[in-house]
């Protein structure tokens, strides 16, 4: 299961209601590539679930993971850090066995 932090859904209801895309969710996925191996990925989600697609709700706000990206994912929760120099998405990863400086590009073991 993934989930998204209070702070992230109000954030992302906010985006998807601004694009007027009240009824669309967030894919979130995992690619090769960045300093650490892999790197996470977050969008708009217009479509609805794929193939073989797992879907989850946490906080009112619909989260697509395809299946390769949820083997890295399980336990994930997607937050929204606002900070001095700005605000942005992370993810929380417990099977992150060590992230780059960034925090977009993670590895495991």
């Amino acid at each position: 299961m993934i989930n998204v932090s209070e702070t992230a859904a109000s954030k992302i209801n906010e985006l998807l209601a601004e694009e007027n895309k009240n009824n669309s969710g967030l894919r979130v996925f995992v690619q090769g590539g960045g300093c650490s191996g892999f790197q996470y990925g977050l969008m708009i989600e217009e479509n609805g679930q794929g193939s073989g697609d797992q879907v989850f709700e946490s906080h009112g706000v619909k989260l697509f993971v395809d299946p390769i990206s949820i083997r890295y994912l399980t336990g994930a929760e997607v937050d929204f850090v606002d900070t001095i120099t700005g605000g942005g998405f992370t993810i929380k990863n417990p099977q992150a066995t060590s992230t780059c400086g960034c925090g977009s590009s993670f590895s495991v073991d």
